[in-house]
């Protein structure tokens, strides 16, 4: 029997793909927590209504090169699936199909294609899905059009709305905007309904929240592995560092040691801010070609199965503070202390905040760096803290704090040259933050084995690294950042 080379190409994807099914990690979420979770929104969601999920579209890097896909964390909560092109519903009650069997959800995905596996990987497709995320109700992208479901009898349509950068001509194939632009053609939607009559963008971002900043065991165990291998990238980097390092050196080391530990992203852009450019709260650049014998500050957050760390340690790159560093790191440290006595269920976001703002406010009016609370509130300019879990800000309320949330705080000082203080303040930049589980009495300290006090830190710097005697050979080409 001969077989035509797309079918051969099909078998040998198959082939692979089983061979590297079982080299794969075993530790990723159960078919069986999305199906509760599902099930939690179900329960939540208002009688006659269902929610339309979407995957985010896929972003263009250069030319014929996409940028790495990062899935919806919402779709990924609800079922598992990291692939783009598809479209989840949930449904509250039972629908009844034309034989006379019910769902409670339908679940379309992008379509097993051999030659476009064979240049960006393997695809679940729609029986992929059945069996491997447990889901009964799968269909292929293109099956959408022919199903007969009406948007009309529905009294509710939760949805977080529609990227603003879609391409509404993109109306061909079985791809996302195919999929999108036949949802809107099918229920009437338009831009002008989002959040209005019976399409809820208000109810959809409140239960999802409501879900996703209570976090199950299985998700705990994600973030504790996230958080412990960003804390030890911390320590090695502290043990590393030297005062010839580039930012971007620091940075790599950072990321070396997660992916070393398995995991396979950053969870957002990493910071490596010396001096002045601590000062910057999102510093991206990291093209500083030596950190010198300034403060360090890194943000730097491992993310593990979909889960990311969010975890900031500020280090002197010679080994020691001065005593100005000394006098700053230790009023962004207590105003930290202070936060987590406060840290329970029932404790308020409000509280936390005002206790650990009047520390830093106070202490820098007593330092002479601000006249008043008032001036002094430019040097601490954002929040206390935020949900972490599926986005490192994650979705969350922020009224009561409660048991099974993940949370950062992280206060700072940042004071940039040129600031009105005296001059032996300026690049002073400080930011400790560090990722807490809250219980019912108290909070777990995920993020305890980063240093954190001013003698920790000094005497994990004056550690021997394993990376001491990682010497490269020098560029022919010319040195280090050109």
């Amino acid at each position: 029997m001969r077989i035509s080379f797309p079918v051969m190409m099909f078998l040998l994807l198959v082939s692979v793909a089983s061979a590297q099914e079982n080299n794969l990690p075993q530790d990723y979420l159960s078919p069986e927590f999305h199906a509760g979770r599902r099930e939690a929104l179900r329960e939540l969601m208002p009688d006659n209504s269902v929610t339309v999920v979407f995957a985010y579209p896929m972003r263009k890097f250069s030319n014929d090169v996409d940028y790495v896909y990062h899935p919806n964390p919402d779709l990924y909560y609800f079922t598992g699936y990291t692939e783009p092109n598809a479209m989840l519903f949930i449904f509250k009650e039972p629908q009844t199909a034309a034989d006379g069997s019910t769902y409670k959800e339908l679940f379309f995905v992008q379509k097993r294609d051999p030659g476009a596996e064979q240049w960006t990987g393997i695809r679940l497709g729609a029986e992929g899905v059945k069996q491997k995320l447990k889901i009964a109700q799968v269909f292929n992208g293109g099956d959408f059009s022919k199903h007969p479901i009406s948007f009309d009898k529905f009294s509710q349509v939760l949805l977080y709305g529609f990227p603003q950068d879609m391409d509404r001509k993109q109306t061909r194939g079985e791809g996302l905007y195919a999929l999108m632009n036949q949802f809107i053609a099918r229920s009437g939607y338009s831009d002008s309904l989002n959040g209005k009559g019976k399409f809820n963008t208000t109810l959809y971002y409140k239960y999802t929240a409501q879900l996703r900043e209570i976090k199950t065991e299985e998700e705990i165990a994600l973030l504790r592995k996230a958080v412990e291998i960003s804390c030890n990238g911390q320590v090695e980097v502290m043990k590393a560092v030297k005062p010839d390092m580039s930012e971007r050196e620091i940075q790599g080391l950072h990321e070396f040691v997660h992916k070393k530990y398995g995991a396979e992203e950053v969870g957002y852009p990493s910071i490596v801010g010396a001096g002045n450019n601590g000062c910057v709260l999102h510093y991206q650049e990291n093209n500083d070609l030596q950190v010198a014998n300034r403060m360090v500050l890194m943000d730097v957050g491992a993310q593990y199965h979909g889960y990311t760390a969010d975890v900031t340690r500020t280090i002197p790159a010679n080994g020691k503070f001065t005593a100005e560093q000394k006098l700053i790191y230790q009023l962004v440290y207590d105003a930290q202390e202070a936060a987590f006595k406060l840290c329970k269920d029932g404790a308020s976001w409000q509280e936390l905040d005002k206790v650990s703002r009047e520390v830093i406010l106070e202490g820098l009016v007593n330092l002479g760096i601000a006249k008043n609370k008032s001036e002094a509130g430019k040097y601490y300019p954002h929040g206390l803290g935020h949900h972490i879990g599926l986005d490192v800000h994650d979705r969350g309320n922020y009224g009561t704090v409660k048991k099974g949330m993940v949370i950062t705080i992280e206060p700072g000082i940042y004071i940039p040259k040129n600031s009105n203080c005296d001059p032996k303040w300026w690049t002073i930049a400080v930011r400790i933050e560090d990722d807490l589980l809250i219980r019912e009495k108290d909070y777990e300290l995920l993020s305890r084995n980063a240093p954190r006090t001013i003698a920790e830190v000094e005497n994990t710097i004056a550690q021997k690294s394993a990376l001491d005697n990682f010497v490269l050979p020098p560029l022919q080409s010319g040195k280090k950042g050109f």
